[in-house]
């Protein structure tokens, strides 16, 4: 099982790590900046659809977003 509030501080380190805004990550994930908000917070957890758009986004793998290796 994901914890949503690890999932969201890691989602908010590879935000600043890429020196993005929430903004930026929105825009490139076809969401609204209060969703991106939500997930970084642990309120909410991106659909798996989004997850592909949201490393790219990052300039990461899709497992990097678990905090996996």
């Amino acid at each position: 099982m994901i914890d949503i509030k690890s999932f969201g501080q890691r989602l908010s380190e590879l935000r600043h790590n890429a020196d993005l805004k929430q903004q930026d990550v929105a825009e490139k994930c076809f969401v609204s900046i209060q969703a991106v908000s939500k997930w970084e917070r642990g309120q909410s957890c991106p659909d798996l659809l989004i997850l592909d758009d949201l490393a790219l986004a990052l300039g990461v793998k899709i497992k990097d977003l678990f905090g996996e290796n």
